[in-house]
């Protein structure tokens, strides 16, 4: 979505967005899961630990830091990424009270 086209919408729908695209694909949630499971910033780990190429993992990487679901620090030449626990709690937030919403039985279609 263009830049002007993002204006129309609220910064919580924006937001809620991005983190649907961050969710949306396999590996990201593989990159999430492992993150969780090692409960500590990774390295170098996440080409074995999921199985793809270098440069594939870098790019679901930069869409999650991207998101602000991760954060990376620089230690030596690595960069090491982490679960950002402030932004997932608020996209737990933000996607819980989407999902809560409550469907308006009486002007329901069909």
């Amino acid at each position: 979505m263009g830049v002007t086209k993002t204006d129309l919408f609220s910064k919580t729908q924006n937001e809620l967005a991005s983190y649907a695209k961050a969710l949306a694909h396999p590996a990201r949630i593989a990159i999430l899961e492992q993150l969780f499971k090692t409960k500590d910033c990774i390295c170098g780990h996440l080409v074995t630990e999921i199985g793809l190429a270098q440069p594939t993992i870098s790019q679901h990487l930069k869409e999650l830091k991207n998101s602000g679901l991760i954060k990376g620090t620089i230690e030596g030449t690595s960069v090491c990424y982490c679960i950002d626990t402030e932004n997932w709690n608020k996209m737990k937030q933000f996607i819980g009270e989407f999902l809560n919403q409550d469907l308006n039985s009486d002007k329901m279609c069909c």
